[in-house]
């Protein structure tokens, strides 16, 4: 990456600032996810190296997954704080421990951070804008007024924002991900997905819809699968559309879009192929921008 350049933040470098940054808004990242979201073209060695300056100096630090692998990263309070101070990150989360990154939050995180790469990616081959900051983990809407117990409340997974050019325009995409991990029954994973609909119908008092404080327009819902072999994966999309095309709820709701695909399609095609199903289409594949052909050579 050249010359690091120098930072506001007491001499750190702007590109350890950057990577503390990610560490703190994104909460988990492997070693070889800081790699492809900040070091394009350097050496494989150089992520590692940042890494280990980060933990020696206390703004970073790693756990090891619990059946093995490459080490797991997060940014430390201190770490957290720099970033913050630099201006690289505002509203992150809290900064996590050591128990809590290697609990079972790491291996979700991970993912929805594979899913999410996936989208860096295919922007830096298209030319369009989402950087390393453009996702947001555990993002909530409430779905009631007021405060007390029975508020009620969606947390999407993360929501994406990225930003296009088409036909000399600029195009605002904005997405809720949901990373399935087969962990949940596919009719509880149906009715987790449902409740967008009761997001988009959610008003105020004075019955404004609730979710126009957040979205120009209500996002789209990404549902990637992963966690299983690939025909229990397949199994499980065509069982959970059918159960939301079964839902009254999400039919009185046509605005509440869901499409669902694999992660292992996501990664080996990027969101710009015909891999995801919109579960009120029945056959015809498409794309993360619901077009059902022709966009693939360019992703």
């Amino acid at each position: 990456m050249g010359s690091p350049k120098v930072g506001p933040s007491g001499g750190l470098p702007l590109a350890s600032v950057e990577i503390l940054a990610s560490l703190g808004q994104h909460r988990l990242l492997s070693t070889a996810q800081v790699r492809a979201i900040h070091c394009l073209g350097s050496e494989r060695r150089w992520a590692q190296k940042v890494l280990a300056r980060l933990r020696t100096a206390g703004l970073a630090e790693c756990v090891q997954p619990p059946r093995g692998g490459p080490r797991v990263w997060f940014a430390t309070e201190a770490g957290t704080h720099i970033a913050r101070e630099a201006g690289a990150l505002e509203g992150a989360p809290a900064a996590l421990d050591a128990a809590e990154a290697a609990s079972q939050l790491q291996a979700h995180t991970l993912a929805a951070n594979d899913a999410a790469i996936c989208f860096l990616r295919a922007a830096r081959r298209q030319g369009d804008e989402f950087g390393p900051l453009s996702w947001r983990h555990e993002v909530f809407h409430p779905l009631t007024q007021g405060r007390g117990r029975r508020r009620r409340a969606l947390c999407a997974d993360a929501v994406l924002t990225y930003l296009r050019g088409e036909e000399g325009r600029v195009a605002l995409e904005q997405r809720f991900l949901e990373l399935d991990r087969a962990t949940l029954s596919v009719d509880r994973l149906a009715a987790e997905l449902a409740r967008y609909a009761d997001l988009y119908r959610a008003g105020d008092s004075d019955g404004e819809a609730i979710w126009r404080a957040s979205y120009p327009a209500f996002p789209a819902v990404l549902c990637v699968l992963t966690g299983a072999p690939r025909p229990a994966l397949e199994r499980r999309r065509s069982t959970v559309a059918a159960l939301l095309r079964a839902n009254p709820q999400l039919s009185r709701t046509p605005e509440a879009s869901i499409s669902i695909c694999l992660l292992e399609d996501l990664e080996s095609r990027g969101p710009f192929a015909p891999i995801f199903r919109e579960v009120r289409r029945s056959k015809a594949p498409i794309d993360w921008l619901r077009r059902t052909s022709g966009s693939e050579g360019r992703g």
